[in-house]
């Protein structure tokens, strides 16, 4: 079973048409699936949206009555998906908005199938481009990227924070297993971030396909706040370096 698992606040703009790609891609590829959809307290059509493609596909709705933000809202979905499935599942992660196309999705679960554990839709792998997004967020993305890189490195990785993954689910239940309730400390988007490093110290095998970002295709303004996340990342940064690469001791 594929789980595609989506993140959404304010996406009524967004989200039929990233449904319909969903549902085509995987029909084009003959493979079951379901979409997880994590309504974070939107206060547009997202929730009439979501009912309606329930009626005509796999569409499953968690809801928050609040908005929560993306670190919860990410893991409440994993944790959802992960717990539904067997470790064999491929649980993939995208953002709602539609800058990420789900065309990418069967060379991701093929790489998954073959052994990997995380598959990366990648900005930095030959092949890749960023459109419609700014100068400044690409600088500030490729620095944040390889300071991750040098400090924190994965074999395998070059692209540690974009959300469009495809994750082994039995990686996710060793995830959840080990660090319990914080396998998210980050409170900002620095939380794709977090839960792939996490894996790392965990030993996955990672692997990246290179990703045209459609970024033209969003529409509504971001909702990062730049300065925040940018700290956040720092934050992670001084959390996880100390004895990299290995796992800590968390409390449960």
């Amino acid at each position: 079973m594929i789980s595609f698992v989506l993140p959404a606040y304010n996406e009524e703009a967004n989200l039929p048409v990233l449904l319909n790609k969903i549902a085509d891609a995987m029909s084009a590829a003959g493979r079951p699936y379901r979409v997880v959809a994590v309504n974070d307290g939107s206060r547009d059509g997202t929730s009439a949206i979501l009912r309606r493609h329930a009626e005509r596909m796999p569409v499953e709705v968690i809801t928050h009555l609040v908005n929560l933000g993306l670190p919860r809202t990410i893991v409440d979905g994993l944790r959802h998906a992960a717990d539904r499935g067997s470790s064999e599942d491929i649980i993939i992660t995208m953002d709602a908005d539609n800058s990420h196309e789900p065309s990418y999705a069967p060379a991701m679960i093929d790489l998954v199938e073959r052994g990997f554990d995380v598959v990366i839709a990648s900005r930095y792998q030959p092949g890749a481009r960023e459109v419609g997004l700014s100068l400044l967020r690409r600088f500030l993305s490729y620095a944040v990227n390889r300071m991750l890189a040098v400090l924190l490195p994965i074999p395998g990785v070059r692209d540690y924070t974009c959300g469009y993954r495809a994750y082994r689910a039995g990686m996710l239940k060793r995830l959840f297993e080990y660090y319990g309730d914080r396998v998210v400390e980050s409170t900002t988007f620095s939380a794709m971030a977090e839960i792939l490093l996490k894996t790392g110290t965990l030993g996955a095998r990672a692997a990246e396909v290179p990703l045209v970002l459609r970024y033209d295709q969003k529409r509504g303004g971001s909702k990062m706040k730049v300065v925040a996340t940018i700290l956040d990342y720092l934050r992670l940064m001084a959390r996880l370096a100390p004895g990299w690469p290995q796992p800590r001791r968390v409390r449960r």
